[in-house]
């Protein structure tokens, strides 16, 4: 039905109407939207409606309304039983769950074994004596490493430039890569941990420089003076380097010496990691006359451009995890310098006992002739490793790495593959590093009961018949699943 206009005369459609209340209400929305808007963009609110000046109340204390009646505030329980780390062993529990497995044929005439609480107390320990402990020796040098050096200091990989020629500088970055390690990554893969600094980031940034100050072509030099000694330890078999077991340890290096393509290791790192550069920082635009040489950077050198490495301590972690022995070496270099010693395997080998000794742990027995337990000259006693688990996990918060470090029984590192048999409790609640050379099998670390209670654990055998390594490695993860599995404690 049609309304009339009063002031025309003319009669308005109702569907007129309704269209003139929707604009009417659409500009009303607008209008206030447009004015909470400039309320809040303008901090209208607080001048027109101020804050209290005393500022925020803490609700504890308003008083309750008039009869309503409230419970005291307490403190909540908490979610989950506090670790006890003075909790004492029970010896002959500990003698029981190990017995079965310690005096399995499989792992030879020799085998020690030592088990203690967080915080001392008594220790049940089976054999006498030393033993070699292959890549158990890392957790020595992890502790000292840390102990000395700060947690987040990284290590620099420098170019310098003297006149037209530019010097590639090592700085012992143990995982310094050719090329970005995450480039080809595919969705869904991990990144690489830790983070790596490589050669070809070091190339475009250098060139970058370069060619800002028209420098179009340079002569290379690389220097890898930080480190003196040996590259390859003296204390190694023979075979070692031609094997690619290991590579010369170096401050400078590329993929910690292993080859573009194929496998083992390249004979010259240092060499090797300067090719890599040159060719980079050809492709960057900045040609290199001539093949790169070794000459130690002049004290004026002028600094180009520099990548740095992942932080101390996740490097001592990943080589726990995954017993990284050239990582292992170059942070026992690290070590030595940073004490004011010469960066060498001899005083890098010297400095780890003194820091251990120097935190308390019991080092009259030990004989160590690397970082790594790659030589079997090595010699320590359970009650040593004992020691620099103790420390990890009640000493300084620096040092809890050793422990955070560790490979996890079936799930992470060298464990990743291992703890398929024997007591299932072992899988997850066991944390250790592994030691394995020919004839050699060990395995530290800390495992927790069923009670929940941490023990820690040093088992060793070190004359194990090659044909039954793999047995004497399962007996040994029996063993620490045995601990986890008793009520030791």
């Amino acid at each position: 039905m049609a309304r009339r206009d009063g002031r025309h005369g003319r009669v308005r459609p109702a569907a007129e109407d309704g269209r003139f209340r929707s604009w009417l209400a659409l500009l009303v929305v607008l209008a206030l939207a447009a004015g909470v808007a400039a309320t809040y963009r303008y901090d209208l609110a607080d001048r027109w409606f101020p804050r209290d000046p005393a500022g925020p109340v803490d609700p504890s204390t308003v008083e309750p309304p008039p009869g309503l009646d409230l419970p005291p505030i307490t403190e909540p329980a908490p979610l989950a039983t506090p670790v006890a780390v003075d909790t004492p062993i029970d010896k002959a529990a500990v003698r029981a769950a190990l017995a079965p497995y310690l005096r399995d044929d499989d792992l030879g005439g020799h085998v020690l074994a030592a088990v203690g609480g967080l915080a001392g107390g008594p220790t049940y320990t089976f054999g006498r004596g030393t033993a070699v402990p292959a890549s158990t020796t890392k957790l020595l040098t992890g502790l000292a490493t840390l102990a000395t050096l700060d947690p987040a200091q990284t290590f620099a990989t420098r170019v310098v430039r003297e006149g037209r020629r530019v010097v590639l500088v090592g700085g012992g970055d143990p995982l310094l890569a050719s090329s970005p390690p995450d480039a080809d990554r595919k969705p869904g893969e991990r990144a690489a941990w830790p983070a790596r600094a490589d050669l070809t980031t070091l190339a475009q940034q250098t060139a970058q420089t370069l060619l800002a100050e028209g420098v179009t072509s340079v002569r290379l030099r690389y220097d890898d003076s930080l480190f003196t000694g040996p590259a390859v330890n003296p204390h190694w078999p023979a075979s070692y380097l031609p094997e690619g077991v290991v590579a010369p340890i170096s401050a400078l290096w590329a993929d910690q010496g292993r080859p573009e393509e194929g496998t083992g290791r390249v004979a010259d790192p240092p060499r090797a990691a300067a090719e890599v550069f040159a060719r980079e920082l050809a492709k960057a635009g900045v040609a290199v006359a001539g093949r790169p040489a070794a000459r130690p950077a002049g004290a004026g050198a002028e600094q180009v451009a520099e990548v740095r490495s992942a932080p101390v301590a996740q490097l001592v972690e990943h080589a726990l995890l995954v017993s990284d022995n050239e990582t292992t070496e170059v942070l026992m270099r690290q070590l030595a310098l940073a004490s004011g010693a010469e960066g060498s395997s001899g005083e890098g080998t010297r400095v780890v006992l003194e820091v251990l000794a120097r935190l308390g742990v019991p080092t009259d027995r030990v004989r160590l002739r690397d970082g790594s337990g790659l030589s079997r000259q090595n010699l320590i006693p359970p009650a040593t490793l004992l020691g620099v688990l103790r420390q990890a996990a009640t000493g300084a918060p620096a040092l809890r790495t050793v422990l955070t470090g560790l490979p996890v029984a079936g799930f992470s590192g060298s464990l990743s593959s291992r703890f398929a048999s024997g007591p299932t409790e072992g899988r997850g609640r066991v944390r250790a590093k592994t030691g394995t050379l020919t004839g050699v099998s060990s395995l530290a670390g800390i495992a927790t009961t069923v009670a929940g209670t941490p023990l820690l654990f040093v088992l060793m055998s070190d004359r194990v018949a090659p044909a039954d390594t793999l047995d004497a490695r399962e007996d040994l993860d029996a063993a620490a699943s045995a601990l986890a599995a008793c009520a030791c404690a």
